[in-house]
């Protein structure tokens, strides 16, 4: 049973083979785990932000590294699930865990607002770039309408949507506990329940892209025509993969609205929208692996640019963009992986 599991981690990846591998992940792991202990709570709590995004990029990654959809939607799923977060939890409050249950909620509801949107471009035959049109088209418009709702009469019970200035005041997540909840600020206790979270997902994904799921949308990337023909319906498969990769999106807006207990309409802006093709391209996007990794580098090297001045960080973004597409199409992370495993290679042959 045991062997099974590992092989179905294993699959097909780029980066993420062999016992030397899992020994690394094991590794990062142990450290991941005792840095807490050895930095302060800002800084901790400031680096819930890098791992909650990193669940979007693993998203795009499913739907467009391995589906072959390049979908702008990510940050209008993200959007639509930390507004609901806020709208559900300023409403009811944070009592006996309700935040966990606001975060499902909200899940559930970028979940099928993806299935909406999904089911006309699958069922409607939208591929290639008419599809990054579509989605981007939405999140834009998404963004607009979020914009201009500064009004009094634009709120849902307690909850004022406040347009461009955005939502605030919701309460951080909660865990509900013997002699009262737990409240999970920007601090330890959030940075290892999402560090979990991460760690949860991304085996997750390895599993599900190494089944026959992820191998027959594997195959719909390739050539849609030949997966067709060999029986399989190709549009429920993207669907899914849509669907899934949209709530990823929902848990990085959920993670994200309740660490800083706010969220404006430019989190599904242009530039937003952008950024995880981003981080996704220069990891590799047909690997997870290559993707979450290449994620919170890049994450960090933009963070550490906006020092000196938001504008040089997307410009040096935009240039990396290009770079990887002209020449390591495959992704900087992957090429590197795929360099270091032929090296290693030559050494053994050679020896």
């Amino acid at each position: 049973m045991g062997s099974k599991f590992m092989a179905r981690l294993e699959g097909p990846q780029t980066i993420g083979r062999g016992p030397l591998f899992w020994s690394g992940f094991i590794l990062t792991v142990a450290i991941a785990l005792s840095y807490p202990l050895f930095s302060d709570g800002y800084t901790i709590g400031n680096n819930v932000y890098f791992l909650a995004w990193t669940f979007m990029a693993m998203g795009l990654s499913l739907i467009w590294g391995y589906g072959g959809a390049l979908s702008f939607g990510q940050t209008a799923f993200f959007g639509v699930a930390g507004y609901a977060y806020g709208v559900l939890t300023i409403n009811i409050g944070s009592a006996y865990g309700f935040t966990i249950i606001a975060l499902l909620l909200s899940l559930g509801l970028a979940g099928i607002f993806a299935a909406v949107i999904g089911y006309f471009l699958f069922f409607g035959r939208i591929t290639g770039v008419f599809l990054g049109i579509v989605t981007l088209s939405i999140t834009l418009v998404l963004e607009r309408f979020m914009a201009q709702t500064a009004g009094p009469e634009w709120a849902i019970g307690a909850a004022r949507l406040n347009g461009f200035n955005g939502m605030s005041g919701m309460p951080p997540l909660t865990i509900p506990w013997f002699g009262g909840d737990i409240a999970l600020y920007a601090d330890v206790g959030l940075y290892y329940v999402v560090l979990a979270l991460v760690i949860l997902v991304y085996l997750g994904l390895r599993i599900l892209v190494n089944s026959p799921f992820g191998n027959v949308l594997v195959a719909v990337r390739e050539n849609p025509e030949r997966a067709e023909m060999l029986g399989y319906d190709i549009r429920k498969y993207q669907l899914a993969a849509f669907v899934i990769s949209a709530m990823l999106a929902g848990l990085s807006g959920v993670l994200y609205t309740s660490w800083g207990q706010y969220i404006t309409p430019s989190s599904m802006g242009i530039t937003a929208a952008a950024l995880p093709i981003v981080w996704v391209a220069v990891g590799g996007r047909s690997d997870v692996t290559a993707t979450l990794i290449g994620t919170l580098v890049v994450l960090g090297g933009f963070q550490a640019l906006t020092i000196y001045g938001a504008q040089y960080a997307l410009i040096v973004m935009g240039a990396l963009l290009v770079f990887t597409v002209l020449l390591a199409p495959e992704g900087i992370v992957a090429g590197l992986a795929k360099l270091m495993a032929r090296i290693g290679g030559r050494r053994k042959e050679s020896a």
